[in-house]
């Protein structure tokens, strides 16, 4: 069964990437889509086996369950076999890549109905689908790397699909570089990893930590913890595929693919890599407090950063993609502190409605002839009702809509409330500074996500003062004349019926498997076998915080919602004034703290410096003009002159020797006068 969850989607990419001019556009769309599907179902399965009866799974009582495909490395010592490993954590990510995948196809069947190029997005989706079910279903550090730098190489294809579009090569390519920064840590962590611990495959190397936790390396003129070295490396590797603060940047620009493609990458499965193996390696980050610590600030500084930044932003995908980036920090720091399987759930309960807000974005996108810019929107909740409250339940989910102490709440409430009590459970200073970050953040992540509802839905309409989105060139539908408003439609039901699902998931995500992330430490240890670290004294902590702590997210959530009602609906004026008290603070957040221009100061404009220097200074004038112009062209002109003396008539030679004879007997004659 596992071989088919993982293998099938890789034979829908090659009969649509190699196939698809022969069998057609339709039945590509159609075999990658089917086989996605079935793979669905089976990871369904997979997965009711651990949650409906776990005792009865296969690897039950922390023993996974692995399927040898070939036997891959063998040096010396080292014996590696490409193994896929399933576990509860493994069943957990089958679910949520597979089935965001299966509904991503089947959305985009209609999305990308008019690109002529559609059987190779399809491909594309299919490939980026079997490398990051390669790397959940790991069992070794290198077997994860080839399915981490799979999804690298995929997201590159689909963020730049539209290949003649300028931004998008752009995007594609600075997606791939700040990646290779993070991958650079997380290859050397690989490395140090198998130096100190002496494995690769996970088994052995967990039960190898204990043997090392006090391990030092030498470094320079420094003796390090060395479990930390190994953690924080792996960790910048975490820090780039899943957008971390500094090795951030790529994320928005990644909107520059097709909205499809931003759902399925960029919301729900590959930014979750990096929380996918942190959770994973969680016996290693154990062993390190520090490393513990660092993962928690630097998720609470994300999860800050991308909500300040999320509330000025005019673009409906980048508003989502930076509300993405702050939840990747909700989820790091409930890692940070220990609560893998918290940070797991908000992981399994985001993946559906921030696929659903995605996919709602691209129905809007797709109903206004491919506008983005909110300020030209408005009014569409009566254009299309269906998209509205689609995108209102993702809405609930996300700003995290209950009542605490009850089982009443969309799936974000239960998720990341959870994450607020485990930070201030956490206790010590970094675990405070996380918690108020996460309240803050909660408010803030309201306010720009009824800010979106209002700008786009609600208010009258707004005509285009901004211009189109580029890529419409690329993928224009030419419905005729007059506004994007007047033209505005509901979606094809091939594209309603995927955000129906996920809505569902949204509504009942939270409520339904709380008890076996978040309940008691014997249901979470019974539900995950082992396969990760549960700490059960923090989450006994976490479900005792005082009221006012339950009840901070909760609040934050409202003055959030009350605040962009009063801004975008009954004072309208009101955020132009704002930032016109404020423009300073209003052009910082804007340009998003300036990051992308810090960057091109710091690196790449002295890499330009430095490429230029080597191709002007170095390559033309050394050598060009010094060595192929200079040397080189008088080494051609004497051969040229001495060529000339070659003129093929047999009487110049014949003549030449008789010079040449004569010559050495005049000197003969001469040199024995003289020596007579």
């Amino acid at each position: 069964m596992i071989q088919a969850i993982v293998f099938l989607p890789l034979v829908g990419a090659l009969i649509a990437g190699l196939l698809g001019r022969v069998i057609g556009h339709r039945t590509s769309e159609y075999i990658t889509t089917g086989l996605l599907i079935i793979a669905a179902v089976l990871s369904w399965v997979v997965f009711a086996q651990y949650w409906l009866a776990p005792a009865a799974a296969e690897g039950a009582h922390g023993a996974a369950t692995k399927v040898e495909v070939f036997r891959w490395i063998t040096s010396g010592a080292l014996d590696l076999r490409w193994v896929l490993r399933v576990d509860t954590l493994t069943a957990v990510m089958l679910v949520v890549v597979t089935t965001v995948s299966s509904l991503v196809h089947v959305y985009s069947i209609g999305y990308m109905s008019d690109d002529p190029h559609r059987a190779r997005f399809f491909s594309y989706l299919s490939l980026f689908t079997f490398a990051m079910l390669m790397l959940v279903t790991a069992d070794n550090f290198l077997q994860m790397f080839f399915g981490w730098e799979g999804v690298g190489l995929a997201s590159y294809l689909l963020i730049g699909f539209w290949y003649k579009k300028p931004s998008a090569n752009a995007a594609a390519m600075k997606a791939f570089v700040v990646n290779r920064v993070g991958d650079f840590g997380f290859v050397l962590g690989i490395f140090a990893a198998f130096m100190v611990l002496g494995q690769l495959d996970f088994d052995s190397a967990f039960h190898a930590v204990p043997e090392h936790a006090d391990a030092t390396m030498r470094f320079l003129s420094w003796d390090l913890h060395a479990m930390t070295v190994v953690c924080l490396l792996l960790f910048m590797g975490a820090m780039g595929k899943s957008a971390q603060f500094l090795l951030h940047t790529w994320l928005p620009d990644a909107m520059e693919g097709p909205t499809p493609v931003s759902a399925l990458i960029h919301a729900a499965t590959m930014v979750t890599a990096g929380v996918f193996m942190v959770a994973r390696l969680s016996p290693l980050f154990e062993a390190s407090d520090i490393a513990m610590m660092v993962v928690m600030l630097v998720g609470a500084m994300t999860a800050f950063f991308a909500a300040t930044v999320g509330l000025v932003q005019n673009d409906i995908k980048r508003v989502i993609a930076y509300s993405t980036c702050s939840q990747l920090g909700y989820m790091f720091v409930a890692l940070g502190a220990g609560a893998y399987s918290v940070g797991i759930f908000h992981l399994f309960t985001h993946a559906f409605f921030k696929a659903l807000l995605f996919l709602g974005a691209g129905s809007v996108i797709h109903a206004m002839h491919h506008e983005q810019d909110m300020r030209n929107m408005g009014g569409l909740r009566h254009k299309i009702p269906v998209t509205y409250w689609m995108m209102i339940i993702g809405t609930l989910a996300l700003t995290g809509v209950g009542i605490p102490g009850t089982p009443l709440g969309f799936a974000g409430f239960f998720s990341k409330d959870g994450i607020i009590e485990v930070a201030y459970a956490a206790g010590a200073s970094t675990g405070y500074i996380a918690f108020w970050a996460l309240v803050i953040s909660a408010m803030f992540t309201s306010f720009y996500s009824w800010r979106l509802i209002h700008l786009t839905f609600h208010g009258k309409p707004r005509e285009a003062n901004h211009g189109h989105d580029a890529h419409a060139a690329h993928d224009d539908h030419g419905h005729g004349h007059g506004s994007a408003y007047d033209n505005a439609h509901e979606s094809p039901n091939v594209m309603l019926v995927p955000l129906y699902i996920l809505a569902a998931g949204a509504v009942l995500a939270g409520v339904v498997f709380n008890d076996v992330f978040f309940g008691h430490a014997e249901h979470i240890e019974h539900f995950f076998q082992g396969s990760l670290v549960v700490s059960a004294d923090l989450l006994d902590a976490a479900h005792h915080v005082p009221w006012q702590v339950k009840w901070s997210a909760t609040g934050a959530m409202l003055i959030g919602f009350v605040a962009a009602f009063q801004m975008y609906i009954r004072d309208t004026e009101a955020p132009r004034r704002l930032a016109h008290a404020n423009p300073g603070l209003y052009l910082f957040l804007l340009n998003k703290w300036y990051f992308d221009e810090l960057y091109d100061r710091i690196f790449v404009k002295p890499a330009l410096w430095l490429g230029n220097a080597l191709w002007k200074g170095f390559d033309d004038q050394l050598i060009d003009k010094a060595l192929t112009e200079g040397l080189g062209a008088r080494v051609k002109a004497i051969t040229g002159r001495v060529v000339k003396l070659q003129s093929g008539y047999l009487y110049h030679y014949a003549f030449a020797m008789l010079i040449g004879i004569a010559a050495l007997l005049t000197w003969a004659i001469a040199a024995g006068g003289l020596l007579g």
